[in-house]
């Protein structure tokens, strides 16, 4: 029998990957999708408009009579939607109101349809609802408590969101917590936001192929009962653990750029108050969903480079004084800058730095680069 799976934000990562996932099991779902009335989305979604088993809705989430269009009749509802970095960092106010308006129109659909005993609702969460977790804090699970970082808005959004989720007596839901997404854009990614990182935190990546697998993988009909109305969270595995240094060395390594001390200054990025987590319930969703498809991570890194622009094969040819250049103004950027904080917003700069002495003592990378971490741990 035919499902109707409902999908917002179809036209973002990780929603985009999910549409993919069950566009080719089409023979078995029906997608309806609500998507913003762009020109941008309309070229995007131009090649699936004419076929029966797409519909889209053009819309918002913070409509309800979008959202509902969207919801009726559905079996299942997957709430990818939202605004998410870099957009929600600078418009951190924007985003919770958006974010939390949209779980509240989605909530109320579900509800207003005489079938909604019989509807599984999926919530996409995300690893900022547990906040600053540095080493030698960096293990937890979903039950750990969600303290989001200073200033992080969006953490406070999606800590809101699921909330109204759990809260709302549906009968099947459940809370999907992303970590960060790994996907070929995401080299080619330049804002502030990559200096709030500190380079001894924690994180363990997800892939955009598996976080869309996952997606389609929670429709089918052989999840049991028991997967639902619990959070879990999503990532790509053991060996997708990273601190924040081996991954920026691993990023400008797949575009052929030097190590990070010769294109950054230490001081530039911050020292705490960004969220990141390695899990101890790591493998339990996918003992579930069967989403991961194992791919080494050296070898994934390799092909998120050869998914990008030709011009980026280019990249190592620049020296790295040109590469420091070219970052510098991103620290130093007004308002979003680590370096503009020092001197022009005292909250923020404890928030992420604790103090001026933490901050004058970083004077070189050996102040900053984190010692090597088990990437496992005995549970007692």
């Amino acid at each position: 029998m035919r499902k109707t799976v409902f999908l917002t934000g179809a036209t973002g990562n990780m929603g985009w990957a999910g549409f993919q996932e069950l566009y080719a099991r089409k023979e078995r779902f029906d997608i309806r999708i609500l998507a913003r009335d762009s020109r941008k989305n309309r070229s995007k979604l131009a090649p699936y408009l004419s076929d029966p088993a797409v519909t889209v809705v053009w819309g918002d989430l913070t409509r309800y009579e979008d959202v509902l269009e969207g919801v009726n009749g559905s079996d299942y509802v997957l709430h990818v939607g939202g605004m998410v970095s870099p957009a929600a960092d600078y418009y951190p106010e924007k985003t919770l109101k958006v974010n939390v308006s949209a779980a509240e129109n989605v909530v109320r659909a579900v509800l207003a349809q005489p079938h909604k005993d019989d509807m599984r609702v999926v919530y996409i969460g995300s690893v900022a609802q547990y906040g600053d977790r540095n080493p030698p804090h960096h293990w937890g699970d979903a039950d750990e408590p969600q303290t989001p970082a200073e200033f992080d808005m969006y953490a406070l959004s999606k800590i809101r969101s699921e909330e109204i989720f759990a809260s709302a007596g549906l009968r099947r839901w459940v809370s999907l917590r992303q970590s960060g997404i790994l996907y070929p854009g995401i080299l080619s990614v330049v804002n502030p936001t990559a200096f709030h990182v500190p380079m001894g935190g924690v994180l363990e990546w997800a892939t955009i192929e598996d976080s869309g697998r996952l997606l389609a993988q929670v429709c089918e009909d052989w999840v049991p009962d028991s997967f639902w109305n619990k959070a879990y969270n999503i990532s790509s595995g053991e060996q997708y653990r990273m601190t924040n240094y081996e991954f920026m060395n691993r990023m400008l390594g797949a575009l052929g750029l030097p190590s990070p001390e010769k294109v950054f200054e230490p001081q530039w990025f911050a020292l705490k108050n960004f969220h990141g987590m390695w899990y101890l319930d790591s493998d339990k969703l996918d003992e579930i969903l069967h989403f991961r498809s194992y791919v080494p991570v050296d070898e994934y890194f390799a092909s998120m480079k050869s998914r990008l622009p030709w011009f980026y094969s280019l990249a190592f040819l620049a020296p790295a004084w040109a590469v420091k250049m070219f970052m510098k103004p991103f620290a130093f950027e007004k308002g979003m800058g680590t370096q503009w904080w020092v001197e022009n917003d005292p909250e923020k700069f404890e928030a992420y730095y604790g103090s001026r002495e933490a901050y004058d003592a970083i004077r070189s990378w050996d102040d900053i680069r984190p010692a090597p971490l088990a990437k496992t741990v005995e549970r007692k």
